[in-house]
């Protein structure tokens, strides 16, 4: 294939030629079309990278399903996980279905990169990494889906749930989590011995949901640090939320961003509505990978979602008051390039001898993507088209 008259987020206009899959040469447009038997002329549409989605919930969601109005008593994470566990017990459609409900979903919208955390508890056992199993081989050719063992129901105050998170990492999750240390499990030490132990022992990465606000998630954030650069872990592990970031003021913010930095912690915000947001901007001036995701999807803690990765990026750039076309880059850079790098994914980007993912929209320039979020005019991987207008095709 040869993709006619593309233009890369750099503003220029270039022919990629494509051959098994991946990108033999970047063409300059002004040289004319070559002759090609198979031609894709994108008129001058943007050519972006494919999304990546850092921190979805594939077992969560009811995508598919008649609307559950959610459940909640009130707005504590205590209270949306009881709620959940009601939700649970009356389900009757496996989480593959909905998993890859979702899944279809969000590649049409051009993620073809994501990190699902799967809840592992004391009463779910494994079954839910088992159905996330079974949807990430069965879509292999069209997504990567990294897999992350959540303990949604804490570690300390859900007996035997260590002993599960290690034996998912042995069945095929990628890394360990974590769950509000303090908020939740009442035991910061406990709690981070648990996880980390299984972490250094299984050579995997640590991913950590933080909802907790104020001084006391800002010294979870410090000895989450800590912990990283103890166990030789650093660059390995994120901290979902992170939610305290957001609460204090801006020096004590800054400190904790060098810790962060100097430990190689990643920081992943969803643009929370509810919630206080990272200083995603400091963040990153001081040295600290930020990275998006979409959260909960059509599931018993939101409603809302729809794995867009690209509306995610605006909500971030709104929440953040992100108003310059450097600041819109950024909230791109968060669903793309820096979320890659968290996931680890090398094979990334668009240059001669890389993969041909593309995502193409029309739209003037990467900061006009995210205000406008246009229609996925196609999702190309590897070199063919898998999504058109917003509709998967294959």
């Amino acid at each position: 294939m040869l993709i006619a008259n593309a233009v890369l987020a750099d503003g220029t206009k270039r022919h990629i030629d494509v051959k098994g899959g991946r990108i033999a040469a970047l063409l300059p447009a002004d040289a004319g079309v070559p002759a090609q038997t198979d031609v894709l002329d994108l008129a001058g549409a943007l050519l972006l990278l494919p999304l990546v989605d850092g921190h979805i919930h594939l077992d969560k969601t009811l995508l598919g399903l008649p609307w559950l109005p959610n459940q909640a008593a009130g707005n504590k994470v205590a209270d949306r996980i009881e709620a959940e566990r009601n939700v649970r017990a009356a389900r009757t459609v496996p989480e593959f279905e909905t998993g890859s409900n979702l899944v279809r979903q969000v590649v049409a919208s051009g993620t073809l990169h994501m990190r699902s955390h799967v809840d592992v508890d004391n009463q779910l056992g494994l079954r839910n990494l088992h159905e996330v199993l079974k949807i990430r081989e069965h879509f292999r050719d069209l997504v990567t889906i990294e897999i992350v063992a959540f303990p949604q129901s804490g570690v300390v105050r859900s007996p035997g749930t260590a002993d599960l998170l290690d034996a998912a990492i042995a069945e095929g999750a990628d890394l360990v989590g974590g769950l509000d240390p303090v908020g939740i499990d009442g035991d910061l030490k406990a709690h981070l011995d648990a996880i980390f132990t299984i972490a250094e022992r299984r050579s995997v990465g640590v991913d950590i949901h933080l909802h907790d606000g104020g001084e006391g998630g800002i010294a979870q954030l410090m000895a989450i640090a800590e912990r990283t650069v103890a166990t030789g872990l650093k660059g390995r592990v994120a901290v979902s939320h992170a939610f305290a970031l957001g609460s204090v003021d801006t020096d004590t913010a800054a400190r904790t961003a060098d810790a962060l930095a100097n430990a190689g912690v990643a920081i992943m915000s969803h643009g929370p509505g509810g919630a206080p947001i990272p200083p995603l901007a400091l963040l990153r001036e001081h040295g600290v990978e930020v990275f998006g995701g979409s959260d909960n999807i059509r599931d018993a803690w939101s409603p809302f979602g729809n794995g867009d990765m690209l509306e995610r990026a605006m909500m971030l750039g709104y929440r953040a008051n992100f108003r310059h076309d450097h600041e819109l880059q950024l909230a791109f850079e968060m669903v793309t390039g820096a979320a890659a790098r968290v996931l680890g994914i090398e094979d990334y980007g668009i240059a001669v001898g890389g993969p041909a993912d593309f995502v193409a929209v029309e739209a003037g320039s990467v900061a006009e993507a995210v205000a406008a979020r246009p229609r996925r005019k196609l999702v190309i991987k590897g070199g063919k088209i898998v999504a058109r207008d917003g509709v998967l095709v294959v």
